[in-house]
């Protein structure tokens, strides 16, 4: 039977040539296996081999039955936006860090991507954010995010004032360094980090997290997705903010503006090997149970 993916697009880390020897590896499988491959512009020059044909990172999602993305949770983000609008799954190869999104291994590499390509993994649902700043009644910039949208302070050594609202219901005003709003994809990045709760990929909840909060008692609370949230300044005088989605900045936040964030209209989809846990993941990468195993 032939594969379901015969278009498979190639996204590699951005600025590392270390991934050279795993590009080509995974570029020469491909074609042996009689599927045909493009690759973003960048990783096309990394790969030893004649006639790769590459294009524009955001013109590989409609033209791919399947997107590979090769590094780490960050290209795999990078590779989500670009596939924000499409149908076109995800597959993710861990070269980074931690890795909470790219579980395939180097080791593993071919052994689990011949799996999948013969039909054999499991298919998971991610939601996005949008974020829009609003001034003036009018839309000045919208941005996706699959982790986070964070607004918080920027160059300044003083704290920020903001309102947030749910569905348009006063939620509370706090004092503190910044707000991070994250999917359930994002509980285990920034938000962890920031003292949040990790949230099952299958919850329908989002969660906001204070940064260092002037009041102890500002903590996080998880609320449905479908929400809208509004956050508004409450300063007086023009401050130094800075949104950001998945670390992309929209600058030039100004005081009067309002940041709207909800859940993007499409999700992504997400291959994982067919036994794939994400409890396991959390005991590997979180390193839980200190060595100990269920009996």
């Amino acid at each position: 039977m032939p594969s379901p993916f015969q278009r498979i697009g190639i996204i590699g880390k951005f600025g590392d040539p270390g991934i050279a020897a795993t590009l080509s590896e995974l570029y020469r499988f491909l074609l042996q296996r009689g599927h045909s491959v493009v690759t973003d512009s960048r990783s096309a020059e990394l790969i030893e081999a004649e006639g790769v044909v590459a294009m524009h990172i955001n013109r590989l999602p409609e033209c791919c039955d399947l997107l590979i993305a090769v590094g780490g949770d960050g290209t795999f983000l990078t590779a989500a936006r670009a596939a924000a609008d499409f149908d076109t799954p995800l597959l993710g190869v861990n070269l980074g860090r931690l890795g909470f999104l790219v579980d395939i291994s180097p080791d593993q590499l071919l052994s689990r991507l011949a799996q999948i390509l013969d039909g054999r993994y499991q298919t998971e649902q991610r939601h996005l954010l949008q974020a829009a700043i609003i001034r003036d009644g009018e839309l000045i910039h919208r941005q996706t995010a699959v982790n986070e949208v964070v607004v918080h302070r920027w160059v300044t050594p003083s704290m920020i004032e903001i309102v947030t609202s749910i569905d348009g219901v006063f939620l509370n005003t706090q004092r503190s360094d910044g707000l991070i709003v994250a999917t359930p994809t994002g509980s285990t990045a920034y938000a962890l980090s920031a003292g949040g709760p990790i949230l099952h990929p299958t919850l329908n909840a989002l969660v906001l997290v204070p940064l260092n909060p002037h009041m102890l008692s500002n903590r996080s609370i998880v609320i449905d997705d479908k929400a809208t949230i509004e956050i508004r300044f409450s300063q007086t005088k023009q401050i130094n903010a800075l949104v950001t989605c998945d670390h992309l900045e929209i600058p030039d936040v100004r005081i009067n503006d309002t940041i709207v964030i909800r859940k993007a209209d499409k999700p992504i989809n997400i291959l994982h090997p067919e036994d794939h846990d994400f409890f396991h993941i959390l005991r590997s990468k979180l390193n839980w149970s200190g060595g100990y195993s269920a009996k």
